[in-house]
């Protein structure tokens, strides 16, 4: 899954971005701020933009918001939207400070980028492998970059 987006160059544009906010976001305070939630904000409707567009929905119909793909780009974006107004705004409602942690959306939004970008199918065990190897991934990308960290 990691390697898929590296093959295609055509991916390149959408996996590079990604992995270079993953590494700035790891490098930013843990704490939640509206400045790491424009990062999540931005990450995440960069995410969901490739995702469309490497999808080839050129229209929007009923038939194409049953797919998985497209109603995880289409939350994905709603997601990042709601977090780049809240960062913009200096203001997150209530119970939505979550929004300000960027850490762990880079992470999924990597793994799941080859299959969002219709390269790989969905399936349950890439579902199960994203989840097993999430809470290990950040936990090395978290003692990893604390000395970097302020």
């Amino acid at each position: 899954m990691v390697e898929k987006p590296f093959i295609s160059p055509g991916l390149i544009w959408g996996i590079v971005p990604l992995y270079f906010a993953w590494f700035l976001n790891e490098l930013s305070p843990g704490k939640a701020n509206f400045r790491t939630a424009i990062q999540t904000g931005f990450t995440l409707i960069w995410a969901s933009a490739q995702w469309l567009y490497h999808a080839g929905v050129s229209q929007i119909t009923l038939s194409t918001l049953h797919a998985v793909n497209i109603a995880v780009t289409f939350v994905v974006m709603g997601v990042g939207l709601f977090a780049l107004i809240s960062g913009i705004r200096g203001k997150f409602p209530r119970y939505c400070s979550f929004l300000g942690h960027t850490r762990f959306s880079g992470y999924f939004m990597i793994m799941m980028f080859p299959m969002q970008a219709a390269r790989l199918v969905w399936t349950w065990d890439r579902l199960m492998v994203i989840f097993i190897f999430a809470i290990p991934i950040w936990l090395l990308a978290y003692f990893g970059f604390m000395p970097l960290r302020k």
